[in-house]
């Protein structure tokens, strides 16, 4: 019964979504629409990766969720590389980074700890996705304090942010062989390997088929959404970087949200902390790296480089900071959930007064 509402409502919204661009509908109108039909299709997206996962084991699972769940917030983030929105996408990168860290792992941990008193998950791994945090966070503070305090010319921050960027790519891609090839066996979890006896929602073939129709409808309504946002935040009187870190960050972390919560209250909370940091490690250190490059592609002229606002390096590095701290022993508990919560409820008041 769930399921069959659940799909009337993707449907519905969807269409509803595509009437109200194509027929130039009011702009708040299509832009309350199309975010909720963002939240609709985020969910189909974790429900078709999860499916996909069953099939594919949960640390290889986890991944997957991580990768699919940003698709929505990568396919924004190009919509709006191509229209100039440089300011945006940063603050987007922002939302994502911190919202991945603070509202998705800290929801987990809250509803996780309150079903389960103690969770645990390889500590091996906590201490590896910390330093992996501390990384992103120097890679991107660099840049800002050299380009900005060495007055770089533009052919300098051009080529600095390029050097970083590739620099970052490579540094993921060798994570992603570390973690599921050669160190695989040490970063494993025995929670996440576990047989809970849960069917798939399909079968293998089906659950890639509905991968791809999942992400396709995805870059639709991204578009039409992307379409609105202009003429929104004007309205409204709301800043692009209040938008992009929390509006756009919120509807593109929905597959994330319903993802990791679900396998937090089935006490996988290794595959719960695989999906929030590692979504959030895959946007600093390739999904930025990625939409810098795209940004050249598109423009020669004119490229985002990789140079954050002291706003947005400071809740990236005190995000990042705390995350660190909740994970480090391998373990969580529903408070640690709320002092993550809590940072992310400051940020959003600091973010909204700018």
């Amino acid at each position: 019964m769930r399921q069959k509402l659940f799909f009337t409502g993707l449907i519905v919204m969807f269409a509803l979504s595509a009437i109200g661009h194509f027929g130039h509908w009011d702009m708040t109108a299509q832009f309350i629409i199309s975010a909720i039909a963002i939240i609709f299709v985020a969910g189909f997206l974790g429900k078709a990766t999860e499916s996909v996962a069953h099939y594919a084991g949960q640390r290889l699972g986890g991944f997957l969720n991580a990768t699919f769940g940003n698709a929505a917030e990568l396919i924004i983030a190009i919509f709006l590389v191509k229209e100039g929105l440089f300011d945006m996408v940063k603050a987007s990168i922002t939302g994502s980074i911190i919202g991945n860290l603070l509202l998705v792992l800290g929801l987990s941990v809250l509803l996780g700890g309150l079903k389960y008193k103690v969770q645990t998950y390889n500590i091996k791994l906590a201490e590896h996705n910390g330093s992996l945090m501390i990384l992103a966070v120097i890679a991107l503070f660099v840049p800002a304090v050299f380009i900005k305090m060495e007055k770089f010319s533009i052919d300098e921050d051009k080529l600095l942010s390029i050097a970083v960027a590739c620099i970052l790519i490579v540094c993921y891609l060798l994570w992603l062989v570390f973690s599921m090839i050669t160190h695989k066996d040490m970063l494993s979890d025995e929670v996440m390997n576990a047989d809970h006896g849960e069917e798939p929602a399909w079968s293998k073939m089906t659950s890639i088929i509905m991968l791809v129709v999942a992400t396709v409808m995805v870059a639709f309504t991204s578009e039409w959404l992307v379409h609105t946002l202009d003429t929104f935040t004007h309205k409204f009187g709301l800043s692009e970087l209040f938008v992009g870190a929390f509006v756009i960050a919120i509807v593109g972390n929905a597959a994330e949200h319903s993802a990791a919560i679900m396998l937090a209250m089935k006490n996988k909370i290794g595959a719960a902390v695989e999906i929030a940091i590692g979504s959030s490690l895959q946007i600093a250190l390739f999904v930025a790296p990625v939409l810098i490059l795209v940004s050249i592609l598109f423009n020669h002229n004119s490229f985002m480089d990789i140079v954050f606002s002291p706003i947005e390096l400071t809740a990236i590095g005190v995000s990042v900071f705390i995350a660190k701290s909740v994970n480090k022993d391998g373990s969580t508990n529903w408070y640690e959930g709320v002092l993550l919560l809590m940072l992310y409820v400051i940020l959003g008041f600091a973010f909204y007064l700018v």
